[in-house]
């Protein structure tokens, strides 16, 4: 097991090393490596938008004849992710950049050109100083211009800053909370008066039409006086009723005290001194004893039952039958 992790070789006693024929490669072999995009662009065959740090699998060539201080440079090839159209971009050591070569349009090159339109103006002014002294005198006086102008717009943002800093931003805060507040109450108030208002306007209107409505309506009857209250000491001048126990067939039938049930029942006879008196004759003084018991009708104790006012009854005929 110990031999497959052997780390040395054998070499013959008559090893030469130069006897090993070199591998001979084209220069300009390519490789296989893994990348991903370097900037936007865009395939000319499709219109597809391939993005900065899209990946793929590129191939890698040395370009020919082309060098930038001694450093070579490279050239990638890939392919397009929906058409698979191929697309091929190069180094560019001098501006530490990639230039695209074909397949494709690089976007939003704003920057880059920009960059560049600065620099050829620098060499254009550098040119032009070279040779012409009174150029040189021209543009430092528009720099030294140019200069007091930015200084001047500095010390103005610098006097605004300090304004501000001396402004309490929380006593602004505090006072806007307020006046909100205030405007609020404010609405409140005048919903509330806006509701009274209609509240109170409704009130009139109702009043108004209550008055028309009186008017044409006949006049109510007078409401009738309410019966006057007995006297609460009237109850002693009462005899006291009779109480007695209710019969068996008083509690099965009912009673017949009432006298409302028996009415129409109970005919009252006329005695002879009711005759007399209609007729106009004299009747007898009531103090006489033999004329007390025919001249007074029965008298019935308040409070009676039927039956004790049936038994008066009763009575009277047998005193009349007798006389």
């Amino acid at each position: 097991m110990s031999e497959r992790k052997v780390l040395n070789k054998y070499y013959p006693p008559d090893f030469d090393p130069s006897k090993i024929p070199k591998l001979k490669l084209p220069k300009d072999r390519q490789y296989v490596v893994r990348l991903m995009a370097p900037f936007n662009m865009r395939c000319k065959t499709c219109g597809e938008y391939i993005y900065k740090g899209k990946k793929f699998n590129a191939r890698k060539e040395t370009v020919q004849n082309e060098l930038y201080l001694g450093l070579p440079i490279f050239r990638f090839y890939i392919k397009c992710t929906r058409c698979l159209a191929e697309i091929t971009f190069k180094t560019d050591p001098e501006n530490t950049d990639y230039t695209m070569e074909h397949g494709a349009t690089r976007n939003f090159q704003a920057e880059k050109l920009l960059e560049e339109e600065e620099k050829r103006v620098q060499k254009e002014r550098e040119d032009e100083e070279l040779n012409n002294p009174m150029k040189v005198l021209e543009n430092r006086t528009k720099d030294s211009k140019l200069e007091m102008e930015v200084l001047e717009n500095l010390q103005e943002l610098k006097e605004l800053n300090q304004r501000q800093a001396h402004v309490d931003f929380e006593a602004m805060l505090r006072q806007h909370r307020l006046s909100e507040e205030e405007r609020q109450q404010q609405e409140q108030d005048e919903d509330q008066r806006e509701a009274a208002a209609l509240v109170e306007e409704a009130r009139k209107q109702r009043l108004l039409e209550d008055s028309d409505s009186e008017e044409d309506a006949v006049p109510a009857p007078p409401r009738p006086r309410p019966a006057p209250r007995p006297n609460p000491t009237a109850i002693l001048d009462e005899a006291p009723k009779a109480k007695r126990k209710a019969e068996s067939w008083e509690r099965s039938v009912g009673t017949l005290g009432s006298r409302a049930q028996l009415s129409s029942l109970v005919v009252v006879r006329k005695t002879d001194l009711d005759q007399d008196t209609q007729h106009g004759l004299k009747v007898p003084v009531p103090g006489a004893p033999h004329s007390q018991k025919a001249a007074e009708p029965v008298r019935r104790a308040p409070g009676a039952s039927s039956l004790s006012q049936l038994g008066a009854y009763s009575d009277s005929e047998d005193s009349s039958g007798s006389n």
